[in-house]
């Protein structure tokens, strides 16, 4: 019952140009849960909620516990695999409460549940809509990592006015590198420089938006690391930090810190390149013979410029996401309109 669709992960190759044919997380997880339901040999209400539960916990311990999930997740957290199996588990449970009648009640869920497919490409227009006209002419706009939700609103807006955009370069994954490829190739003016430039670049930017892994109770967000120190850089600076994120990205987690976080599942290995030195070598990556283990992986110490360590001699750390608390954002563009971070808890009750 673990969904193995969802489009290209971010780490794994190119980033769909039209940014509309991949299926979100949380919509891949009500879809597979939907498989669940049509399985199903309950025949009663408790029974089903016990099968989507054990499917649910199924899927949180594939996505937190083995070091597949990386494909499945992309780099990224699995906050927006929670709030999805949520969402459909409260929506089941309403459906029956509406419709006692156990099987016409299941009918009616697989009918409706079908659409949510649709819903994702839906939101990501509603917030383009609503967003778009918070960027004016002539405005520097900086963003960080890659998200559909941003890249709709980005290239929709561009359709109507003439702006810049900047870009983080989005470590480890080069994120932000690839989304920037899918704005220069929508014809928008694009800068990308290194996430430690952050601060050096946001004297220079009109605004921020970002998109979110997930929206937590008390307004704040979690997506790609990197997110809370540009919060405090925009914050210091006096620029409007804005969010764009679907509703059903919303999620019962209220964070006070970064170890709050639940815990993110396996991290992707880290190698460390002096691009520099790859640079003046004439770029040998790729083109310099390197040496492979039996399972054909490149050995990384023979790649050209790459840092050495000795074996266990230094700790990596590689957590994927942090927390942006809300008092560092201004507003939040979603499919249920402008809101302020103040407004999400009211949405979740």
């Amino acid at each position: 019952s673990v969904p193995t669709g969802g489009g290209t992960p971010a780490g794994a190759g190119a980033i769909d140009p039209e940014h509309r044919t991949a299926v979100a997380l949380p919509v891949a997880a009500i879809k597979s849960l939907l498989g669940v339901i049509q399985r199903s040999k309950a025949t009663t209400m408790m029974g089903l909620q016990e099968d989507l539960r054990g499917a649910t916990e199924e899927m949180m311990t594939f996505a937190t516990e083995n070091p597949g999930s990386l494909q499945l997740l992309g780099g990224r957290s699995h906050i927006a695999l929670a709030s999805g199996c949520e969402l459909f588990m409260k929506y089941v449970t309403r459906a029956y409460l509406e419709l006692p009648d156990f099987a016409a009640c299941i009918a009616q869920v697989l009918e409706r549940g079908e659409r949510f497919a649709g819903i994702s490409l839906a939101a990501r227009d509603r917030i383009a809509e609503v967003g778009q006209a918070f960027i004016q002419d002539g405005q520097t706009v900086l963003t960080h990592g890659w998200s559909r939700v941003v890249s709709n609103l980005l290239v929709k807006a561009a359709e109507h006015r003439h702006f810049s955009i900047v870009v983080l370069e989005g470590r480890p994954d080069a994120a932000g590198a690839k989304a920037a490829k899918v704005y220069a190739d929508a014809g928008i003016p694009t800068t990308v420089v290194l996430d430690s430039a952050m601060a050096y670049a946001m004297e220079s930017v009109d605004l921020v938006i970002v998109g979110a892994e997930g929206v937590v109770e008390n307004g704040g967000i979690v997506n790609k690391m990197g997110t809370y120190g540009l919060g405090i850089a925009a914050r210091e600076l006096g620029k409007p930090f804005y969010v764009a994120a679907e509703s059903y990205k919303f999620a019962r987690l209220y964070p006070l810190n970064q170890s709050d976080l639940p815990t993110m599942g396996h991290a992707a290995q880290l190698n460390f390149v002096d691009t520099a030195s790859w640079e003046m070598t004439g770029g040998l990556v790729g083109k310099a013979p390197v040496n492979t283990d039996e399972d054909g992986k490149v050995d990384a110490s023979s790649v050209p410029g790459v840092v050495q360590f000795k074996p266990n001699q230094i700790k990596v750390k590689n957590p994927p996401c942090d927390y942006t608390p809300a008092k560092y954002i201004t507003l939040l563009f979603t499919d249920l309109g402008v809101l302020t971070p103040s407004a999400v808890s009211d949405e979740l009750i």
